[in-house]
């Protein structure tokens, strides 16, 4: 099967990741900027990691036959430190490059007066660059922070079909898909969103609209789960353009909008006698 992973750190994943990922049939990343663990405290740390967002990784992922996207942005954690306020002046550069898909991850953590000014300014880079925005959610009081991320996302005048809002489960879920926002979740080994949770969402509300991803980063996360729910949607009575549509179509869709998204040399899927689809190269 072919799968596109809408986000995932790939920074902080080895090599053995992205063969394993190969295996699976992971075909194509995208890499939002997030905070790394240890706090930076000047703007030129971000450049760096910026720089190897659109250069080192790609260039890592297609040794393994993996196209790698990234979308760029001041972290909401990060966005309290006021070391890093400067960083928004970097964007733009950034936001224009080859590669780059979005504005992203932006949003809450603490939902400080700070992470509002922020997170405003970082909309109004997506509308000013025409490229769609990746929202986190704050891990703490997520209904509180998902209701006012979505006050602020009207009032920056983007459309809401040009935001994926993530890290969502069955509270949010519903709040999200009424705005217009396209809804997305991370599937992780204890916290989050597990496979078959996932699966009892998408028999509720269907597979318009949502992207699934594994958000593997440094803490303890599992790049392969992504699979682990397509096999999981498939055990469940999905069909294989049902995967198809959740685990590719889906987030090729939300990307595209960027202009930038090129997947050109990636084969596209076969059918079957029964018109399943049956897509090279996977499992």
């Amino acid at each position: 099967m072919r799968i596109f992973d809408p986000h995932i750190h790939m920074t902080s994943r080895t090599t053995d990741d992205y063969a394993a990922m190969a295996a699976h049939g992971v075909k194509a990343v995208v890499e939002p900027a997030f905070w790394l663990g240890q706090p930076r405290t000047n703007p030129g740390s971000f450049a760096d990691y910026f720089d190897s967002l659109i250069g080192w990784e790609p260039f890592r992922a297609a040794q393994y036959g993996i196209r790698h996207h990234a979308t760029i942005a001041l972290n909401p954690k990060e966005a309290n430190d006021p070391r890093c306020r400067p960083v928004l002046d970097l964007m733009p550069r950034y936001l224009d490059k080859d590669g780059v898909v979005a504005v992203g991850e932006i949003g809450y953590d603490s939902m400080s007066p700070v992470e509002d000014e922020v997170f405003a300014a970082q909309l109004a880079m997506a509308v000013e660059f025409e490229l769609p925005a990746l929202v986190h959610t704050p891990h703490r009081d997520k209904a509180a922070g998902t209701r006012r991320t979505l006050d602020v996302v009207k009032e920056s005048g983007i459309e809401p079909g040009h935001v994926l809002v993530d890290h969502l489960n069955e509270v949010t879920v519903g709040i999200v898909g009424d705005s217009g926002c396209w809804m997305g979740f991370s599937i992780y080994p204890e916290t989050k969103m597990s496979p078959p949770r996932m699966v009892d969402i998408l028999k509720e509300r269907g597979t318009e609209r949502i992207l699934v991803n594994s958000a593997a980063d440094w803490g303890k996360s599992d790049p392969l789960l992504t699979v682990a729910t397509a096999e999981a949607m498939l055990a469940a009575g999905f069909t294989a353009d049902d995967v198809d549509k959740v685990l590719w179509q889906n987030p090729v869709e939300f990307y595209s909008q960027s202009g930038k998204l090129d997947l050109s040399d990636i084969a596209p899927p076969q059918k079957t006698f029964e018109g399943s689809s049956i897509l090279r190269g996977g499992s």
